[in-house]
């Protein structure tokens, strides 16, 4: 069995602007995400941090403890913009610094249980709030198609 050869997102992105369809449908999926990640915000409740602070906790708690400079790379952020971060957090006792045994001169950051339950706070209000909306607005065939769509999703930002 022959597959196609995989094709570089350089490619790829060469072929969309050439598929009026395909373009349309990224237009469309990046409108929808972005508008949506825009009202989830809005709804978050005032008292919960930035997104990028939010973004190195999560990063934090996904890929477990890290330098800063990894964290800097992963989230892409400046270097100057990461030390007010993790100033910040460590601040709050939501993150813990300790040596990087193999570099003296370096520390490494990991999520505190105070770091998680910030963490697990935004996540829950956001879920919460988004349940309801789709239960609002969307019928059970609806929210079938949405669970596939959101699958799919998943997989090109894994890609």
């Amino acid at each position: 069995m022959q597959t196609e050869p995989a094709r570089t997102l350089d490619e790829t992105a060469a072929r969309v602007t050439a598929d009026a369809e395909l373009a349309d449908l990224s237009r469309r999926v990046r409108e929808g995400v972005g508008r949506l990640n825009w009202r989830m915000r809005a709804e978050a409740d005032r008292h919960i941090p930035g997104p990028a602070v939010l973004a190195v906790l999560s990063r934090l708690y996904r890929a477990g403890t890290q330098t800063p400079t990894e964290l800097a790379e992963a989230e892409r952020l400046q270097p100057q913009s990461l030390t007010r971060i993790l100033a910040s957090l460590d601040l709050r006792g939501h993150i813990e610094r300790t040596p990087d045994p193999d570099d003296g001169r370096r520390s490494r950051v990991s999520i505190t249980e105070d770091g998680l339950a910030v963490l697990r706070r935004y996540t829950t209000q956001r879920e919460r709030w988004l349940a309801g909306a789709l239960e609002a607005t969307l019928s059970p065939t609806e929210q079938q198609l949405l669970r596939l769509a959101a699958d799919l999703l998943i997989r090109v930002a894994d890609a």
